[in-house]
């Protein structure tokens, strides 16, 4: 199915430091659902040209061909880490983008070649195959891999664990099965990256489907249940070295973003929620000789707030907790960001030194009691989440729902969904872009941009 091209794809690019120069984007992908599940979730592509005329809009939709599969996170087929010298397929081209349902398991493959505005749905990998190739079900995170497209999953078909990785080939988007071969005391999964330079893979941890998909339990919650754990894998070996324990307070360790130079062998981690006073956490995790060890870096506190303007969740609490959900790096690994999908807050860090990060700008949007409004909107529910940033790192996307049982109980209003774009200066701090605020009548989550963005590649390259 994929197609081979003479010479690598254009958008490719062996380092961080050229994807930077790469051109400025001009359309962007969003997924979007239906939190009732009676209608079909969809791809849409958003008009990102400030010169058009219609900036911010939607200029293209596909929809699913079923309902209730929760489209949340997807990516390319393939992507820069192709041109690492030990795997290389540098003759495949970013033509793909794979979109799991969350719910249904299935994933389906997007052609945008012929039209990059109007994505054709040309496969679908059904939730039988990876059950019975890779014993997983719940897909969740997508990474182009040097040797193959990677997929997290959240637990097993009946909802238990362990979670983890499979491999789905490059060319023919079959299921190769089950990544792991020693997987250790590894049970929990959510997110993964690799230090491609040191042949190492980091996962994280959420909770097994059965733990989330009814929304946050607070039992399990209280009891220190969900994921506090990194894990350190010799990546060509696929085998369990290390297990960094955060500490069980240290609530739902998700989001990874290691440095993009593959000559540094550090990242950064967003905790959720810290069960000792609701704070969420940014920590960094770091070689120090042969062992990785973890540090906390940046504490965002709860917010004090009348238990009247609170959900039921928290009324008990009497404060907005952040629920740090999503963060980024730029690709010179300078500026961090940081979404706080609780308190309304979009924040920016200077991390030149990865264990000594400085505030650098915020905005705010949204909340669960702020409610900031934007300059072309009234009061705002949701917060800023999923956050996605430009190669060049001068711009931010920003959409407002996680999931669609935690939207209901953190926002039990409903969430009008919305999507917006934020400027990040040169020299550090943000600003609302004004022309680009959308709404839209599903739920919106990831945004990937077309040839690439901060998060979608990695490099074998300095």
């Amino acid at each position: 199915m994929a197609t081979t091209l003479l010479r690598p794809d254009q958008t490719f690019y062996p380092s961080p430091r050229l994807a930077a120069k790469a051109p400025v984007e001009t359309l962007a992908y969003m997924v979007t659902f239906d939190p009732s599940r009676k209608k079909p979730d969809g791809l849409v592509t958003l008009d990102v040209d400030p010169g058009s005329k219609s900036f911010g809009k939607q200029v293209g939709r596909v929809d699913a061909p079923n309902v209730g599969d929760e489209f949340h996170h997807f990516g390319w087929n393939v992507c820069s880490s192709a041109l690492c010298p030990y795997a290389a397929h540098p003759h495949l081209e970013r033509r793909y983008l794979l979109v799991p349902g969350l719910r249904s398991s299935r994933i389906y493959v997007f052609d945008i070649k012929p039209d990059p505005k109007q994505p054709k749905l040309v496969h679908t990998i059904e939730a039988q195959e990876i059950a019975e190739r890779a014993g997983y079900s719940r897909p969740h995170t997508i990474h182009c891999g040097p040797d193959g497209i990677y997929v997290s999953a959240l637990g097993a078909p009946d909802g238990n664990g362990p979670g983890g990785i499979f491999v789905i080939d490059h060319d023919t988007f079959a299921v190769k099965g089950r990544w792991e071969l020693d997987r250790g005391p590894q049970e929990l999964a959510y997110d993964f990256w690799w230090h491609l330079g040191y042949d190492t893979a980091i996962t994280s941890e959420w909770g097994t489907p059965n733990m989330v998909e009814g929304g946050v339990n607070p039992d399990l919650l209280l009891a220190g249940n969900y994921g506090h754990k990194l894990h350190i894998w010799d990546l060509p070996k696929r085998r369990h070295r290390q297990e960094i324990d955060l500490g069980a307070e240290q609530q739902m360790v998700l989001e990874l973003r290691p440095a993009h130079d593959p000559s540094k062998a550090y990242g950064f981690v967003g905790v959720v929620v810290s069960l000792k006073d609701l704070s969420s956490s940014i920590w960094t995790w770091y070689l120090d000789g042969s062992t990785y060890k973890v540090e906390k870096v940046i504490e965002i506190p709860a917010e004090p707030a009348n238990p009247d303007d609170l959900p039921p969740l928290l009324k008990g609490f009497k404060a907005v907790p952040p629920l740090v959900s999503d963060i980024n790096l730029s690709l010179d690994d300078r500026w961090l960001y940081v979404s706080a999908w609780g308190t309304g807050e979009f924040l920016q860090f200077d991390v030149s030194d990865p264990f000594k990060p400085k505030k650098t700008g915020s905005v705010h949007l949204g909340g669960i009691v702020r409610k900031a409004p934007h300059p072309k909107s009234g009061p705002l529910n949701g917060g800023p989440q999923m956050v996605e940033l430009s190669r060049d790192g001068k711009r931010a996307y920003l959409t407002n729902s996680l999931y669609a049982s935690w939207d209901e109980q953190f926002y039990p209003d409903g969430i009008k969904s919305w999507a917006t774009s934020i400027h990040a200066k040169p020299e550090g701090g943000l600003s609302l872009d004004e022309g680009f605020f959308s709404t839209f009548e599903q739920r919106t989550h990831q945004v990937h941009l077309q040839g690439g963005d901060a998060s979608s590649d990695s490099y074998c390259y300095s």
